[in-house]
């Protein structure tokens, strides 16, 4: 230690220190020095105001971050929660595949071949699986490409929906939703909310209110998708949709819609059908093909570069699809059975048609070819004999002698189901087509086509109407004819005679048993179609004549049971009734509409190679035309009128109608061995004395008076009259001529001068 004062030395620190401190170590050959620390930066000094707000941002971020993780922990708790719940809600995947609250009626033609549904079909339990490749990638190319890479919900889907929302101009949630397939089945599902007839009017308003947008709806999609997800494999959730989805055109899910439009399941369709179908899933009504088929397969054209585009179809098999687009099946062609289908519905009990909770099968009467037929022929006539933009309408019935209806027509155009029928709805008054059914009285009586009438100028006093006077159509008389020949003119005089004859009670007796249930006019004018009838009601009466003078009940079923069901649960309704008139009286009645074609008012209506009978029909002021007759095979009627009951314009019973039913007629025989009419030509008698026969106003064109015998004092001559064009009912406003009687001797005056016409 280094002495202190006298003579002693200065202390320095090197000095003191240094002894102590150890020698630094030398670095060895190749080594490296020892790194020294850097230099620690001085902090950088703010100004007040710059510091007081960095540190007001930086609590502010604390507390942002410290409130986002909890809140964010909590949603995610809520939502794990919301996952389980419906997690645990959901049934197994067999028990959602058919969610329909009412069942559907599918309809089959005489030859078992399906023609019509109604309500919604479910056509059968398809999976993802077993459904056509094609089909199944035309859903994933349309609906959600990302499907199997998602877990129920795409943010990048909603985000993409809500960019192209506010671009168009609409809310962010309004338009297009982004949904995936998966939340789609969750909207289908109504996200497990059943339907309840007592909180929605219908199914239509149910499945509404389930597919509504809204923020809390969308909300509440989230959990459940994703709970599909968890409890359903990406197949079993595809397989929900393919069933469910909702076709158009009635068709519930893929395999319907397949055996709808075209007639073959839906593991069976190519790529151009699998396209349609997928298509439909945008708009099922509007692009549904029975609709508009070309708006249809435009709408299949996108698909199809879509699954090109993502190279679920090469491009030699896009173009093949683009050039060979998808068709319709016959039966949907049909426009879904049109009229018949419709009122086959009408005529079942509704527990077992339109309100059914079942799937019910319905073989009916319809035949195909001869609905073809009758299509096609109204559409002739329209499109070559009536001018460009009538609004005349018209309806046709087809129907075998028993009343089974192989055919009907409700209107010009093919409507949606539901639509006005005119051939079963329309109550149209009958005119001359009901003249039948007074000689019918009479041929039932005994009396023979070859007795006679007197066509002479007629007024009968109505207690508190006044005098009335019926006229012909052509405003003259032809004195003593047959009753063959006063049908087959279509003479309005001697028909009322001949009603008044016989009895009106009669007549009503007879029209009433051959089907004519409609309110029959109490007056003289019944003889002469003054009653409203239907087209359905009036070819069932005639099919009574055809049959040898028996009631018939047109009917359509055949049979009803449920789909999968062997048991019969109803049969036919309708078909042979009790005997009106007897056969003899049908055979004659038969021979006289069978003159009314071949020399009477009905000449149009001939068709050759074949015998058939039929009646002329046109009422007051030509409101209503009708031709309604038969052959030993089918009998048809056909109307025609406005639906506002405005005049028609040129149009008689014995023109268009007449033409329309030969029409028909020819078309319906098409390949069928001509066969002779069952009737019975009767033995000519001499007219009563005092008269001969008028000449046939049909064969010379004239309307002579009647002419007497040699040695009889010559009968009245009958004043010309301005002709009229007109085979109907008789406006009460028409002059009354001819000697006026009154009721009350009406009786007396018939049986002196009409009945013993008839008995000569």
């Amino acid at each position: 230690m280094a002495a202190s004062g006298n003579g002693r030395g200065k202390l320095t620190a090197d000095k003191r220190y240094g002894a102590s401190r150890p020698a630094a170590a030398k670095p060895t050959s190749g080594g490296r020095p020892p790194r020294k620390p850097a230099p620690r930066k001085p902090r950088r000094q703010h100004g007040l105001i710059v510091g007081l707000i960095l540190g007001l941002w930086r609590l502010i971020w604390r507390v942002l971050w410290g409130v986002t993780w909890r809140v964010g922990a909590v949603v995610g708790m809520v939502l794990a929660l919301a996952v389980f719940y419906f997690y645990s809600q959901l049934p197994a995947v067999t028990e959602l595949l058919d969610g329909r609250a009412r069942g559907s009626v599918t309809m089959l033609d005489r030859e078992g071949q399906v023609f019509a549904w109604r309500g919604e079909t479910f056509g059968g339990q398809i999976t993802a699986a077993n459904v056509s490749p094609f089909l199944h990638d035309a859903v994933i190319a349309t609906e959600d490409r990302r499907f199997y890479r998602h877990f129920g919900i795409s943010p990048r889907g909603i985000a993409g929906a809500v960019r192209i929302n506010l671009s168009e101009g609409r809310g962010p949630l309004s338009g297009n939703g982004g949904s995936t397939i998966t939340q789609q089945v969750a909207k289908l599902l109504c996200l497990g909310v059943p339907y309840n007839p007592t909180e929605w009017k219908s199914e239509a308003a149910y499945e509404q209110d389930c597919r509504s947008g809204g923020i809390w709806r969308k909300v509440k999609e989230i959990p459940y998708a994703m709970a599909m997800e968890v409890k359903y494999s990406k197949q079993e959730i595809l397989t929900i949709y393919l069933n469910r989805a909702y076709m158009g055109a009635g068709a519930r899910g893929f395999e319907a819609a397949a055996q709808r439009y075209f007639g073959k399941s839906a593991n069976e369709v190519g790529p151009a059908e699998a396209a349609m179908l997928a298509g439909l899933l945008t708009a099922p009504s509007r692009f549904a093909p029975t609709n508009n088929l070309g708006r249809s397969q435009e709408r299949a054209s996108v698909v199809v570069g879509l699954m090109e585009d993502q190279g679920y179809l090469t491009a030699a098999q896009a173009a093949d699809a683009r050039q060979n687009p998808a068709r319709l099946s016959k039966a949907a062609e049909t426009k879904s059975g049109g009229a018949f289908a419709d009122w086959v519905m009408e005529s079942t009990p509704s527990f077992l048609s339109s309100n059914t909770t079942e799937d019910v099968i319905i073989r009916t009467t319809l035949d195909q070819r001869l609905q073809k037929a009758a299509e096609d022929a109204l559409e002739f006539i329209f499109d070559t004999k009536v001018k460009e933009g009538s609004k005349a309408q018209a309806a046709i019935v087809v129907m075998s002698a028993d009343g089974a209806v192989r055919a009907m027509v409700g209107g010009r155009e093919a409507v949606a189901a539901g639509s006005f029928n005119r051939a079963t709805q329309a109550k149209r008054q009958t005119g001359s087509s009901f003249k039948p059914f007074a000689y019918a009285a009479a041929m039932d009586l005994g009396f023979t086509p070859a007795d006679y009438v007197e066509d002479t100028p007629l007024t009968i006093n109505i207690p508190g109407s006044g005098a009335w006077t019926p006229k012909n159509y052509d405003n003259q008389f032809k004195g003593m004819i047959t009753l063959s020949q006063a049908l087959a003119e279509s003479r309005n005089i001697p028909a009322v005679r001949v009603s008044e004859a016989v009895g009106r009670d009669a007549v009503r007796r007879v029209a009433n048993g051959f089907g004519i249930v409609s309110a029959l006019a109490d007056g003289p004018a019944l003889a002469l179609g003054a009653s409203e009838s239907s087209l359905l009601e009036m070819s069932g009466a005639y099919a009574g004549i055809l049959n040898g003078g028996s009631s018939v009940t047109p009917y359509g079923l055949v049979e009803l049971r449920l789909q999968g069901e062997n048991d019969m649960l109803l049969g036919a309704t309708g078909g042979l009734g009790q005997r009106v008139i007897s056969e003899e009286a049908a055979l004659y009645l038969t021979y006289m509409m069978n003159r009314v074609i071949e020399n009477g008012t009905g000449t149009r209506a001939r068709i050759p190679g074949w015998q058939a009978a039929g009646k002329t029909g046109t009422t007051q002021a030509a409101r209503d035309a009708w031709f309604l007759g038969f052959t030993a095979d089918y009998v048809a009627g056909v109307w025609m009128g406005n639906d506002d009951n405005a005049p028609l314009t040129g149009v008689t019973g014995g023109g268009l109608p007449a033409e329309i039913w030969r029409e028909v007629m020819v078309r319906v025989h098409e390949g069928v061995q001509p066969q002779p009419l069952p009737m019975l030509v009767p033995e000519p008698k001499l007219p009563p004395g005092g008269y001969a026969a008028s000449p046939n106003v049909m064969a010379d064109g004239q309307s002579p008076t009647s002419v007497p015998q040699p040695g009889a004092p010559a009968a009245a001559e009958v004043p010309a009259q301005e002709v009229i064009v007109y085979d109907g009912p008789v406006p009460d406003d028409w002059i009354n001529e001819g000697p006026v009687m009154q009721e009350g001797d009406l009786a007396e005056q018939i049986l002196q001068d009409v009945m013993g016409v008839f008995r000569n």
